[in-house]
C-alpha cells in the first residue's frame, strides 16, 4: 500500500515558462503540482503598474496555461489578496508547500512577500523560494559576484517536467477585464507581444542574424530597434530565463569563433563575422549588467523611494513642476529629439538605452524634476519595466546615486549624432515637416520658425545650455559637501562594481585621477560651451539589503 504524495503549489509570478523553471522542477518531483497565478488588485493599482504590462502578461499567461496543460496540469487563475488565495486553496487541496522563485520587485511586492512569509509560518507551510536570476540574497559583500553569477549560469538549464495532476477538480478561472482593475486603456500600437514563442522567436534571430551589428547600432533608436536583442520583456515577465538566453550566447559565441579560423581574413565574410563577435561579447556584458543592477535593489529596496546618497535630499523639489512634467510625459519640450524619443516609447513599449538615459537626464537636469515621477511615468512605458533595473539606473541618470559618473546629455547634440539624417525626428514629429532637415535638430534656428513653434508645435520649455549649466552648478555643490566622500565611500564599497576598477573617492590614487579628469574636463568643457553644440557633461571619479522575509 502506498502513501499518496503532498500537493506542491506552484505560485508563478514573474517566471512565465515551464522551461528551466527550479520551483516548477522541484515541486514536480515531490508530488502532485498545482500551478497558481494570482492577480492581486492592489498590485495593479500601484504607480507605475499600465495597460500594457496588463496586455503582455495576458498574452504572456494564456501561453503558459496552454504549455502547463500540455505538461500534465493546466495554471489556475485566482483575484484577489494572496493570503486569502492561499487559505482558499489550502481548504480545497490541502497543499503541503509553497513553491517560487526569488522576486527582486517593487516595495509593495517586498512588502506583499514579507506577509505572505508571515501566513506561511503561522499555517506550517514551508514555502521554498528558488533563485531565478545571478541576483543573491542576504549578499554581504560584493566581492566574488561576477565569479558567482558565472557559476550560477553555467547551471543545467532544466527542460519543462512532467506534472502529476491533482485529484481534487479546481475551477481553472479566468482573467479580469482590465478595466476592473482600475487600469486605463493604453493604446501600444507596436508593442512587443508577450509570451515565450515571441521571446525564443527574438532571440534565435538576434543570434543568428540581427545582432551582427550590435555594437556600433545599439546607440541609435532607428538602427537600435532592429539590431538589438529586444528580448527585455521577456526576461521582465520570466517567458525566458537568463540562463538559457546566456548558455545559447555562449553557444553561438563558439560557433563564430569557428567559422573565424576557417576564413580568410579579408574577405567580406571574416569581416561580419568579427562584427558578430565583437557585438555579443558586448551583449554578454550587459547580460551580467542585468543582474549587477537587479542587486542594487536586493540589498536596499529604499533605493525606489529615496536618493541613494543623502546629500541630494532637498537638492531637486519633491513637489515637480506640472507644467514641465506633462510636457515632457507628452513628448512637447520643444526638444525635437527628446520629443521624438517620448512618443515612439509610448508607441511602442520600448527605446534603446543611450535614448533611455538622455529622456531621464533631461527630465533631471534640464527640467531639473525630481526622479519620482519622471521614473514612474517611464516605468509605465516601458514593457520590460523591470524594478530591479530601472530605479537604479532611474538614480543613477538623475545623478543622485554618489558613485556614477553624472552625464548631462546635450539632447541637441544627441539628435545630430543618433539621427543625422532626421528620419526619426521626421517619423514621431510630423509637425516639423515644413523645417528644412538643416535646423530640424534645432527648429528654434529656422528661417521659418515663427510659422511652426508656438502653433504646431512648441517653443523649447527651456534653453538647453543654459539649464546644463545652472544644473553642474547645483551638483559641483553637492559634491563639495564635507560628508560627501565617506558617504560615496561607503556606497562604492555595497554596491560598486568589483569589475569596474573604481576605487574609493578618500584613495591618494583616486584623488590624482580625479585631478587629471578635473583639468581634462574643465579644458573640454571651455571647447565644448564656446561652439555650444557638444555633450554637456561632468565626469567626475566618484566612487560608487534587502532583508530576507523568511
Amino acid at each position: 500500500m502506498t502513501t499518496a504524495r503532498p500537493v506542491q503549489l506552484v505560485w508563478f509570478k514573474r517566471d512565465l515558462r515551464i522551461v528551466d523553471h527550479r520551483a516548477l522542477t522541484c515541486a514536480a518531483a515531490r508530488g502532485p503540482v498545482v500551478p497558481l497565478y494570482v492577480v492581486e488588485p492592489e498590485l495593479w493599482a500601484q504607480p507605475e503598474a499600465s495597460g500594457r504590462h496588463w496586455d503582455f502578461l495576458r498574452e504572456s499567461l494564456t501561453e503558459l496555461r496552454g504549455d502547463l496543460a500540455a505538461a500534465g496540469q493546466p495554471l489556475i487563475i485566482r483575484v484577489g489578496e494572496i493570503r486569502s488565495v492561499l487559505a482558499a486553496l489550502k481548504a480545497e487541496t490541502d497543499f503541503a508547500t509553497l513553491w517560487s522563485h526569488e522576486e527582486t520587485g517593487n516595495r509593495w511586492s517586498y512588502e506583499r512577500d514579507l506577509a505572505v512569509a508571515e501566513w506561511c509560518r503561522s499555517n506550517r507551510i514551508d514555502w521554498r523560494e528558488e533563485r531565478q536570476f545571478g541576483v543573491i540574497r542576504r549578499l554581504k559583500a560584493r566581492d566574488g559576484w561576477a565569479r558567482r553569477w558565472d557559476q550560477f549560469m553555467t547551471e543545467p538549464v532544466e527542460p519543462a517536467p512532467t506534472l502529476t495532476p491533482v485529484k481534487a477538480a479546481l475551477p481553472l478561472g479566468r482573467l479580469p477585464a482590465r478595466d476592473s482593475l482600475g487600469l486605463a486603456s493604453d493604446a501600444c500600437p507596436e508593442r512587443q507581444r508577450g509570451g515565450r514563442e515571441a521571446g525564443l522567436d527574438r532571440l534565435y534571430s538576434f543570434l543568428e542574424h540581427r545582432g551582427t551589428d550590435y555594437r556600433s547600432a545599439m546607440a541609435s533608436p532607428l538602427a537600435g530597434a532592429e539590431a538589438c536583442s529586444r528580448i527585455s520583456p521577456y526576461l521582465a515577465f520570466g517567458c525566458l530565463s537568463l540562463r538559457e538566453v546566456t548558455q545559447h550566447t555562449w553557444n553561438r559565441q563558439r560557433e563564430l569563433k569557428h567559422q573565424a579560423t576557417a576564413l580568410d581574413r579579408d574577405t567580406d565574410a571574416a569581416q561580419t563575422v568579427g562584427r558578430f563577435r565583437a557585438s555579443l561579447k558586448s551583449f554578454n556584458g550587459r547580460l551580467h549588467w542585468h543582474c549587477h543592477f537587479m542587486q542594487k535593489l536586493e540589498d536596499e529596496p529604499a533605493l525606489e523611494t529615496r536618493n541613494l546618497h543623502r546629500a541630494y535630499d532637498g537638492m531637486r523639489p519633491t513637489s515637480p513642476d506640472t507644467t514641465r512634467l506633462a510636457a515632457w510625459e507628452r513628448g512637447e519640450t520643444g526638444l525635437p529629439f527628446v520629443d521624438a524619443c517620448m512618443r515612439s516609447l509610448a508607441a511602442t513599449g520600448w527605446l534603446n538605452f543611450r535614448m533611455r538615459a538622455m529622456l531621464m537626464a533631461t527630465a533631471s537636469y534640464h527640467l531639473w524634476l525630481d526622479w519620482r515621477k519622471p521614473g514612474e511615468h517611464l516605468a509605465r512605458l516601458f514593457t520590460d519595466y523591470e524594478p530591479g533595473i530601472h530605479w537604479p539606473q532611474v538614480q543613477m541618470q538623475s545623478g543622485t546615486t554618489g558613485i556614477n559618473t553624472v552625464r548631462i546629455y546635450n539632447p541637441v547634440k544627441q539628435g545630430y549624432d543618433q539621427d543625422p539624417e532626421g528620419a526619426f525626428v521626421r517619423r514621431w514629429i510630423p509637425e516639423l515637416a515644413v523645417i528644412d532637415g538643416r535646423w530640424l535638430q534645432e527648429p528654434w534656428k529656422a528661417p521659418n520658425a515663427d510659422t511652426v513653434l508656438g502653433k504646431r508645435y512648441p517653443a523649447p520649455i527651456v534653453d538647453h545650455l543654459a539649464a546644463a549649466r545652472s544644473a553642474k552648478e547645483r551638483i559641483y555643490a553637492v559634491r563639495r559637501g564635507t560628508d560627501y566622500r565617506d558617504a560615496a565611500n561607503a556606497i562604492q564599497t555595497k554596491h560598486g562594481s568589483r569589475r569596474s576598477g573604481i576605487r574609493p573617492t578618500g584613495s591618494a590614487g583616486s584623488r590624482k585621477a580625479a585631478k587629471r579628469t578635473s583639468t581634462a574636463s574643465k579644458g573640454r568643457q571651455e571647447s565644448k560651451e564656446k561652439k555650444a553644440a557638444a555633450d554637456a557633461q561632468i565626469e567626475l571619479p566618484l566612487n560608487g539589503g534587502r532583508e530576507d522575509h523568511r
